[in-house]
């Protein structure tokens, strides 16, 4: 018998292959000599694998790089003596820290050297880029290749006009500087947007069209981008110049480097050159051409079917089931069972509302159902969607109108009807409130206070009230979930958009500021309004983005009058548009809205009136006229555009950004709007966004963009003085309430161990002049490590720590003390370490805090431990150090590896980092480690793990053997300042299903637990 497959092989014969065909007929075996032409290839291959595997081999450590360019000029040295004419001293590695990365051109007049913006794919590598988690867009790559070439060759079936919106900055900048674009595309099926290639040309571009699709077809899409400095690359996939490539992001293509495949750049430039040369394609000017293009054009265009429309499917969606999640934690963790879930408009509440109902009841925690609407319509479907959900399609009566319940025990109920019924307040077990934003009404508030029941759920995409109110106040001041902006976007869930920031040349640094509100209504209205100006500068960036001649924007003003200012200089200036304010009655604020459903009016002028409560899913483009820093009113714009239509390929939305005040905060908007933290916001801006969700593109210009670089930069709140200043304004306020006035996060007060946490912050703040003792430094930075615990029982044992209590021995009073003194101090030294902590009083008392803190951001329930011995909760949080103290170690510091056996207690542990590198995004590491399923985990061994070896027989064999495998996850290993790595998130035991591959193994295993939603996510290749 053989190991060997059947089928056809390309593989050097070595001798472990030789020995292994030993076992196979000779008559079964097909063997080829070495192509003269292209050995050299296959024999390079083969010594590269070998390379990278010794590479691999070295182990961690500071000097681990070193130790790789010992070994890679070892091997040089090898090749130079074999082949002296080939290799020599030259080819050796001189410099272990450093790559090079661009040489900018002399700056003209002198001054500091401009050197280009780089792709996020390095230059030397190919990829697949498939629209994948923690992957570049295909445009933001395009345009960052775009910034360093010299030659842009562009092969594609047609060019869009939104395609073209995300590059042509840097097509303008590639012209500019001497570059060359050359361009075939074709009329095939009337796709190109003519005015796209009158663009382009007006830019500077070659252009080449086919106008015969019959016989000249072309499905080919590819980039060029070439470098006289060798560094050429080319992508090939799927994706034309067009919303479907750039905006909507359902693409493959395949990224190709001429350092790694000069062969295929060498096919790509000799057939595009085949192309440019053939009389099938004609070159394209606009001014003798385009009435020639537009026939053309009209007449390959036809009528495309409308797409179908799904049917509900009632099973929860991942992005569903992290709500599901979070609801969880509220309800058993925290014991709040009132429940506010905000969703935008068109992301599917009431079947989240329903789905949530099905549950409880299922788990027989309700039964008695009221919803409430305000809108007959609105309870009709309700009650649709929950009998499909439920399966019953005679579930639920209605209260609206003349229909009255028979029942009366799943009631779907107008506000209108209910007020004219007496209800008994304990009637219903959940109660359900759709369009929640209504509550701060008379009736509806009459209604909540009268109703006691199990569970109350609010839902809204409103919170924030135009009149000022909040919600929030009928649930402790809380939402308990949120369905991110970019998480109902990754599920196209709403409309993709692209965004533009633009630079405006109002300066609003001197206008006064109020602490929780912001800027002077009034003062803004002197500025913006018969600012004519900013008008003019306005109209022409809508001309300039937007069809004016079909579209329907909303623009969001600062006042009534500044409303109507812009909706006469519109119409004044060929867009026919209207306010639409308080100041219109409901007549005709209806005829306005029937005019712009017809396209009759353009643009509709507003201050917050269509910030909820309208729907207008026509609405494709916003206009952000005044400064908003409230990331909920953001968005409530945002959303108000965002909701899914027939005719509308994306939303276009312009913000108009000024030199805003010290304490106007930006990095409040971008996180909400892209989903990255509050560490990472500045580089997503410097690096102009590469991992927005799919579709969907921002941009902002160069002043616009040094604007909001500076603001994030000296951002008031989070540096120290800031944080100072913030304390001294509060006073002597708890940690918890600190961080409610602030808006800040607990992680902001120890980023900076130079602030010495929360007590060092109450001391430079004036409020406590305690002095520390000698070990309080060391605390206050540990305190800043343990952030991320989410481990009820750890916190129980830190808060009866902190208050004096010795809670005895045991594993978790050992990673307790890893925690607060580190992996260098024994575990014989815990108790007196116990007694020099308890000498600190000012850092038991901010421990006592912190896990107060702590406690109330649980957002996950976590699995009780399934064995005494170890006290891990599954699906809770923990360092590397800590996840080891719980397995025994006693020395957790001497893991150096991402594996440890631990004999004693017969288990493997895996520590997975899902994005192995940390300066880029790297395709060869990228989906080594990743969930295939939320119940299977692809994982590879180390690189010398054969499966033959003790290692790899023991992972295939534990259940046999009695052993168990342990999986802990995180998503990257980038230090947050001084709160250090990340910790990882414990997914519990799994199982081993099958391998492929050795050294590595790549093994599938199968989880013991689900990863939770927002880790599954995280972990799949593909973007949910």
């Amino acid at each position: 018998m053989t190991d060997l497959e059947r089928g056809i092989y390309e593989h050097l014969i070595t001798h472990q292959l030789a020995e292994r065909l030993k076992h196979v007929d000779p008559a079964l075996v097909q063997h080829d000599k070495l192509d003269p032409a292209d050995a050299h290839d296959v024999l390079a291959r083969h010594i590269a694998a070998l390379a990278r595997r010794a590479l691999l081999a070295v182990g961690g450590g500071d000097d681990k790089v070193a130790r790789q360019v010992e070994l890679a000029n070892h091997i040089a040295d090898s090749i130079a003596q074999a082949e002296p004419r080939a290799v020599g001293a030259n080819d050796q590695v001189a410099d272990a820290q450093r790559l090079l990365h661009s040489i900018a051109p002399p700056p003209t007049p002198p001054a500091a050297p401009t050197f280009p913006v780089r792709p996020t794919t390095p230059l030397s590598t190919g990829a697949l880029l498939v629209n994948g988690r923690h992957q570049p867009r295909i445009g933001h790559e395009v345009t960052h290749e775009m910034a360093s070439v010299d030659e842009v060759d562009l092969l594609c079936a047609f060019i869009k006009w939104h395609g073209l919106l995300q590059v042509q900055g840097a097509v303008r900048d590639l012209i500019a500087r001497g570059g060359r674009l050359r361009v075939i595309t074709t009329t095939y099926m009337g796709a190109t947007d003519q005015r796209a290639l009158d663009r382009l040309a007006e830019l500077g571009a070659e252009i080449k069209v086919s106008y015969e699709t019959r016989t000249t077809r072309l499905h080919a899409k590819a980039w060029l981008f070439r470098r006289n400095n060798g560094t050429t690359t080319a992508y090939v996939g799927s994706s034309n110049l067009s919303k479907a490539a750039l905006v909507d992001g359902v693409e493959w293509n395949v990224r190709i480097s001429n350092l790694e495949q000069p062969h295929v750049i060498d096919t790509f430039e000799a057939t595009f050159t085949d192309y440019w040369n053939d009389s099938a394609f004609e070159a394209y000017d606009p001014a003798k051409d385009a009435d020639r293009l537009r026939i053309a054009l009209r007449g390959e265009r036809h009528d495309e079917a409308p797409t179908e429309i799904a049917n509900l499917d009632v099973r929860p969606f991942p992005y569903q089931q992290e709500i599901f999640d979070d609801l969880d934690a509220e309800r058993l963790v925290h014991g709040r069972w009132r429940n506010l879930v905000v969703m935008a408009t068109g992301t599917g509440k009431t079947v989240v509302a329903a789905l949530d109902y099905r549950r409880l009841r299922k788990a027989g925690q309700v039964d008695s159902l009221l919803f409430v609407a305000h809108q007959e319509q609105i309870l009709r479907q309700s009650r649709s969607v929950f009998r499909q959900v439920m399966g019953d399609g005679s579930f639920g009566e209605t209260l609206v109108g003349g229909d009255r319940p028979r029942d009366w025990k799943y009631v779907f109920a107008s506000i209108q009807s209910l007020h004219r019924q007496e209800i008994d307040p304990a009637a219903y077990d959940m109660v359900i409130v759709d369009e929640f934003h209504h509550a701060e009404a008379p009736t509806y508030a009459r209604l909540l206070e009268r109703l006691q029941p199990r569970v109350l759920l609010g839902l809204t995409a409103t919170p924030d009230r135009s009149d000022g109110g909040d919600v929030r106040r009928w649930f402790d001041g809380r939402a308990s979930v949120e369905l991110h902006l970019w998480e109902a976007l990754e599920r196209q869930l709403l409309a993709p958009f692209q965004y533009f920031g633009l630079h405006d040349d109002v300066d609003l640094s001197q206008l006064r500021w109020k602490r929780g509100l912001g800027y002077d209504p009034a003062e803004l209205d002197g500025v913006y309004t018969g600012n004519h100006a900013r008008a003019r500068m306005v109209l022409r960036a809508v001309r300039d983005t937007a069809d004016v001649g079909r579209m329907r924007g909303l623009g969001f003003c600062v006042s009534i009058g500044h409303a109507e200012f812009m909706a006469d200089w519109f119409t004044k200036h060929g867009v026919p548009s209207a306010a639409v304010t308080s100041r219109v009655d409901a007549a005709g604020r209806q005829a306005l809205l029937t005019a712009f459903r017809n396209r009759e009016l353009r643009v509709l002028f507003t201050v917050d009136l269509f910030n909820e409560g309208v729907d207008l899913p026509m609405v494709d483009t916003i206009l952000m006229l005044r400064p908003t820093e409230s990331a909920t009113i953001f968005l409530q714009q945002l959303g108000r555009g965002l909701r899914l239509d027939d005719d509308k390929p994306c939303l276009t939305v312009l913000d108009f950004i000024g030199g805003q005040h010290a304490n106007f905060r930006f990095d409040l908007r971008w996180r909400a709007l892209t989903g990255v933290s509050r560490r990472t916001v500045e580089a997503a801006v410097r690096d102009d966004f590469p991992s927005l969700p799919s579709g969907c593109h921002i941009e902002l210009d160069r002043v616009a963009k040094e604007r909001v670089l500076a603001n994030l930069k000296s951002a008031l709140p989070t540096s120290k003085n800031g944080l100072v200043a913030e304390l001294r304004q509060l006073g002597d306020v708890s940690l918890a309430e600190f961080l409610r006035e602030s808006g800040l996060e607990i992680e902001d007060v120890y980023r900076s161990a130079s602030i010495g946490g929360w007590a060092g912050l109450r001391r430079l703040a004036g409020i406590d002049t305690s002095a520390g003792g000698p070990d309080d430094r060391e605390l206050g930075r540990a305190i800043g490590r343990m952030l991320h615990i989410d481990d009820i029982d750890r916190l129980d044992v830190l808060t009866r720590v902190a208050s004096g209590e010795h809670p005895g021995s045991g594993r978790l009073l050992d990673m307790l003390h890893f925690s607060l003194w580190g992996p260098s101090v024994p575990l014989a030294e815990r108790d007196a370490r116990l007694k020099r902590l308890w000498a600190e009083p000012t850092r038991c008392a901010e421990l006592r805090q912190v896990a107060e803190v702590l406690r109330d951001r649980i957002h996950r329930v976590t699995a009780e431990p399934e064995s005494a011995r170890v006290p891990l909760r599954v699906h809770a949080r923990y360092s590397r150090n800590e996840a080891c103290a719980a397995f025994g170690m006693t020395n957790p510091g001497s893991l150096r590896e991402g594996v440890k056996w631990l004999p004693d207690e017969q288990a493997d542990l895996f520590f997975v980092t899902l994005v192995k590198s940390e300066e880029h995004y790297s395709p060869t590491t990228m989906y080594a480690d990743r969930a295939i399923t939320d119940s299977l985990f692809q994982w590879e061994s180390q690189s010398t793990t054969s499966s033959a070896s003790a290692t790899g027989q023991r992972y295939i064999n534990h259940v046999k053997q009695g052993s168990t495998v342990h999986l802990f996850v995180r998503e990257n290993k980038v230090a947050d300042r001084d709160l250090g790595a990340p910790p990882y998130l414990y997914v519990g035991p799994m199982t081993y299903q099958e391998h492929s591959g050795d050294r590595p193994m790549r093994i599938l295993w199968r989880l013991q637990h689900p990863l939770p939603a927002d880790m599954y996510a995280a972990a799949r290749a593909i973007a949910a």
